[in-house]
């Protein structure tokens, strides 16, 4: 395939994030790559698509940067671009948690290899947690893995409780890339737990170096591929559709956009229904037409790659 997908965080202090961002944006347009990237003065996060040739350029001009020199990039194939547009954003956090105090690059959880991750995770002195939202987990998980029926990672504070009942046990935290982990496994040795790890380069680099044996079902994933295949070794499907309650894998959001929930649904029902989750929401009179995908991209006519620039600042600037 002539085009890669890059995924990839790195924790680490940066001072004016208003000109770090502006130079990265350039830096993108230059190689033509579209796609999402948040830069705080925690650091960086981003998934990005551009031909090999371009994310290969793009990979050695920001591991050159010694503030990146640890970073990884989790990269895959693709057929073609797999997002529409490229937007480099200036936020408080590079992944919204409301914990704007912990600090990975300070203080973190244990990093887990892949194999190193297999070989712990059926123990019987673990517990693995699964630090992602609902409609993540509901997609696809590691087998007996602990979820925490979270909407938004921003909850994930508040369910730390629930995990009182593990404390003596060793915690493996795990996410898609890594960069929720970092926090989560943070958050959890400030509030007293002590043998927390983390399954360093999440799902995706467990299913690039380990075949991701024993996770069950599809990895979402947040660009135009939605969800994608990690297991090669003992594959399954544990996602239902929201209509008929069949065995499925189909990804969709909600036709109602005041709605837009991320829901499983086979072609059959979301057909049936016009791509709504509910019988309300197939009423509802702000429904979008279904055109057969699920997926909604918002349209614009007048987008400019390079309209960004100079125009997101850090909050107080």
């Amino acid at each position: 395939m002539d085009y890669r997908v890059l995924l990839y965080y790195c924790y680490t202090p940066i001072e004016d994030v208003d000109a770090f961002r502006d130079e990265h944006h350039r830096l993108c347009l230059r190689l033509d790559l579209r796609g999402r990237i948040i830069v705080a003065g925690e650091g960086l996060n981003g998934t990005v698509s551009g031909t090999v040739a371009n994310c290969e350029a793009y990979m050695q001009a920001v591991k050159a940067d010694p503030r990146f020199a640890a970073l990884e990039f989790k990269v895959d194939e693709a057929p073609a671009h797999t997002f529409q547009k490229l937007h480099v954003r200036v936020k408080p956090e590079i992944v919204h948690a409301d914990l704007p105090h912990i600090k990975p690059y300070e203080r973190t959880g244990t990093h887990l290899s892949p194999e190193e991750f297999r070989a712990l995770k059926d123990r019987d002195d673990v517990v693995v947690v699964d630090v992602r939202s609902d409609y993540e987990y509901n997609l696809g998980r590691f087998k007996n893995a602990v979820t925490l029926d979270i909407e938004n990672f921003r909850e994930f504070p508040d369910r730390v409780e629930r995990l009182r009942e593990f404390q003596d046990k060793k915690i493996l935290t795990y996410c898609t890339g890594g960069i929720k982990c970092e926090k989560a496994s943070a958050f959890l040795l400030e509030q007293g737990f002590e043998n927390v790890y983390q399954l360093h380069g999440g799902i995706i680099k467990y299913g690039l170096e380990a075949g991701g044996e024993d996770f069950e079902g599809k990895c979402y994933v947040f660009d135009g591929r939605v969800a994608v295949d990690v297991n090669t070794v003992n594959p399954s499907v544990i996602a239902t559709c929201t209509g008929c309650g069949r065995p499925d894998e189909r990804m969709v959001n909600c036709a109602n956009p005041h709605c837009n929930a991320h829901v499983v649904m086979c072609e059959t029902c979301a057909e049936a229904r016009q791509g709504a989750c509910s019988d309300a929401c197939q009423q509802h009179p702000d429904k979008r037409p279904y055109d057969g995908t699920g997926t909604y991209p918002k349209q614009s006519n007048h987008y400019n790659p390079e309209q960004g620039l100079y125009s997101y600042r850090a909050p107080g600037k």
